[in-house]
């Protein structure tokens, strides 16, 4: 069989589980760096922003396919997960009022308008999020910890400042509401590894792949706590585990998911050392999203009896 399957948006599924289901389990696995971000920042917008753009985007997704007299979705909690996904990539003293603008963007226009449930051809949440950096660049950069506000470790990574590693490993740094902590991150994915739900394929490759890039191009050569700096600054590890696994907009073969993985890693690596920003992981992932028709017609086995010489 030489067809991409549509499923609704989620890390991989590897067994016969509903799609509610899986994605009540990626809810519970983004549990961790949520409870930890709201309170990392011990802010009542942080929590406020979570439950506006959860629930703008469930309800976004309620009432359009009430108008267009399409089958209610809403019960799978995939829109719930983009909503989720989102709040989490957004930082905490962002207006409500973006976050929800944010979630009918990504409900409406980047996943119902192009088909719905599993016709999106990017991630909704980083989708989204792009949308919202490029629409209001000032309160998306606006990142404030301990009443200090100030740039995010990895910008002060790449301005060749010395950072605290230790503190970027647990969470107490800026950044968005989900990314700070790499401990609640990895608890989470370490919880959806054990029930099968996603594959270390993309996520291992896009890593892996990262790490040399930087070892290579960083200037530092092969330095654990620059390496280290890297992987626990920004939005890679939330990228890498909860979005670049994004099973509708990621190959299917397993050939495709290692190059899928490979291409995620260079262009994140890219962007954070070449670029004008400090961050990449949102720009690295759709532009590999874009890249997945092209990765499948290179990867994607022929069939048996073609393809050979005559």
């Amino acid at each position: 069989m030489n067809e991409k399957w549509n499923v609704s948006s989620s890390p991989h599924i590897r067994d016969k589980a509903t799609t509610g289901n899986i994605m009540l389990l990626v809810v519970i696995a983004l549990l961790p760096a949520t409870f930890f971000g709201i309170y990392n920042f011990r802010s009542e917008n942080a929590w406020l922003l979570v439950v506006v753009t959860t629930g703008t985007a469930v309800l976004t997704e309620y009432i359009y396919e009430k108008l267009m007299h399409k089958p209610v979705t809403i019960k799978d909690c995939s829109a719930l997960v983009t909503g989720l996904l989102l709040a989490l990539n957004l930082p905490p003293t962002l207006p409500l009022w973006m976050g929800a603008l944010g979630s009918v963007f990504a409900i409406l226009v980047v996943k119902q308008l192009f088909g719905g449930l599993g016709q999106n051809f990017m991630n909704p949440a980083l989708a989204a999020r792009c949308f919202l950096l490029i629409s209001f660049t000032g309160k998306m950069t606006y990142f404030v910890y301990d009443g200090v506000t100030g740039p995010t470790p990895l910008a002060d990574l790449k301005a060749g400042e010395a950072v605290d590693t230790m503190s970027m490993l647990i969470g107490n740094i800026r950044g968005t509401i989900g990314e700070t902590s790499v401990l609640a991150i990895m608890a989470g994915a370490m919880f959806l590894i054990l029930m099968g739900v996603i594959d270390l394929r993309i996520p291992g490759t896009y890593i892996v792949t990262f790490v040399i890039f930087i070892t290579i191009f960083g200037g530092h050569g092969f330095d654990p706590q620059y390496i280290t700096a890297h992987l626990c600054g920004g939005g890679l590890m939330l990228g890498a585990w909860f979005m670049a696994t994004d099973y509708v907009t990621s190959p299917i073969t397993k050939g495709g998911q290692i190059l899928y993985g490979v291409c995620l890693g260079l262009l994140t690596g890219l962007f954070r050392l070449f670029g004008g920003s400090a961050e990449g992981v949102s720009y690295a992932i759709i532009i590999s999203n874009l890249l997945v028709p092209l990765i499948e017609k290179v990867t994607l086995p022929k069939p048996f009896g073609k393809g050979g010489e005559k």
